[in-house]
């Protein structure tokens, strides 16, 4: 009960403000750098835009590949070891661009290996924190802990890009890179001195990584009715938003000549949207239930990229951004922490590290293909009507979403797990 009284009054205990803290400074680097390969690959090898969207994809793509087997991996170890050496290799990974920069041999080829390396640690990082974040938090937490990251989140989203501008106005374009690089290391200290003990991964019964095991994440979201349709919601939606990033990077630095600190700006500021939305998100659940809120953040937050097609020059252009952002953000930062709790809630602890898994390959998967298609798509009919189209599908997404968490839970089977690698 005094757990409970706790989790009610805000405080989720030390070990997760370590943790929190972890996942701050890391999101601050991350946000500092955002778009930075883009703006590298656009500013310092002038790449053509079907390059950039590439560039965008083929990281994800790969790193979602390599990330397969080892949700397994993840799910039969303990996972602070995993996080803090996901956050060592994507360190070590991003420093390798400053230092090529310096000898002046930076090279296409070596910003896309880079990107394959931070993707899969990512994945990797992100499908042992959602079962460590299960094990630390109480389930009366979840709700807490997931508003608590998502306005983290769009904190430093809202700080980072136009700091991240002005940086590489200043100071050159690989600045922002070393500041996620190390903020990758300041998460590893983080992720240390949680001192909570971790509960004892699932049982091995064999030596080797099995089939069953690779395709055991997508079985188990395949055979809930309630986890699938967010998936599949999520997937689609998350992927028709993500292809505007590397196009609305060519259509404001090259097409439209904005200089990039007014790129972040447009980014920047909207931002401020997800730190309302996901201070709302917990009110709004108290008030109308996941469900409502789930429906309705889901379908608000789809009817605004469509707008982005009319993004022009000058004042009026940078303003048609931010509004549009701002409508996008304030919705998503209701939405995510919602379907944060209700995925972690209604996944069994031992199948989650490889549910996160497979969620986050497929996730990455999808983005990488429709990114292709859409950097494709704009060398044929061109940026803005490429940007048009997504927005039009976009708007047909709600359909996917679940009404109600019916057979939430799938049937168990007497198979005992297999073996991790």
């Amino acid at each position: 009960m005094g757990e409970v009284r706790a989790v009610r009054a805000g405080r989720l205990g030390r070990d997760f403000g370590w943790l929190w803290a972890a996942f701050a400074v890391s999101s601050a680097g991350t946000m500092l750098a955002f778009d930075a390969f883009a703006l590298i690959a656009v500013t310092v090898l002038h790449s053509s835009p079907a390059r950039v969207s590439f560039l965008a994809a083929a990281g994800v793509a790969a790193g979602a590949v390599f990330a397969v087997p080892l949700g397994p991996w993840v799910e039969f170890r303990r996972k602070r070891p995993v996080m803090i050496g996901a956050d060592l290799l994507r360190c070590a990974a991003l420093l390798t661009l400053p230092v090529a920069y310096a000898l002046d041999a930076l090279s296409y080829a070596q910003l896309v290996l880079v990107s394959v390396v931070v993707a899969t640690a990512d994945i990797v990082f992100r499908s042992a924190s959602g079962a460590h974040l299960k094990a630390l938090v109480p389930q009366d937490g979840l709700m807490t802990a997931s508003a608590r990251f998502e306005s983290t989140t769009w904190t430093t989203t809202a700080l980072g890009p136009p700091l991240g501008g002005a940086a590489i106005g200043l100071f050159g374009p690989v600045t922002t890179v070393v500041g996620d690089a190390l903020s990758y290391l300041l998460s590893a200290v983080g992720v240390r001195a949680v001192r909570a003990p971790e509960p004892e991964p699932p049982a091995r019964t064999g030596d080797r990584l099995t089939a069953a095991d690779l395709a055991e994440g997508w079985r188990y979201l395949w055979r809930t009715p309630y986890l699938r349709a967010l998936f599949l919601n999520s997937t689609l939606v998350n992927g028709l938003i993500m292809v505007g990033a590397p196009l609305m990077a060519v259509l404001m630095l090259r097409e439209l000549g904005f200089p990039p600190w007014e790129y972040g700006l447009a980014y920047g500021i909207p931002c401020i949207g997800g730190l309302i939305g996901s201070r709302l998100s917990s009110r709004l659940v108290h008030r109308y239930g996941e469900q409502r809120v789930l429906r309705w953040s889901g379908t608000a937050r789809v009817c605004w990229p469509v707008g982005l097609a009319l993004t022009g020059t000058g004042t009026g252009g940078l303003l048609t951004v931010i509004v549009v952002e701002l409508g996008l953000i304030t919705c998503i930062g209701v939405y995510n922490p919602v379907l944060a709790k209700e995925r972690l809630r209604h996944t069994d602890t031992d199948r989650l590290a490889r549910v996160l898994t497979a969620w986050t390959v497929t996730g990455r998967a999808v983005t990488a293909t429709l990114t292709l298609t859409w950097g494709a798509l704009a060398s044929f009919i061109g940026t803005r009507p490429a940007l048009a189209v997504a927005g039009v599908l976009l708007l047909a997404t709600p359909a996917l979403l679940p009404t109600a968490p019916r057979d939430s839970l799938p049937r168990r089977t007497p198979r005992t797990p297999s073996a991790g690698p």
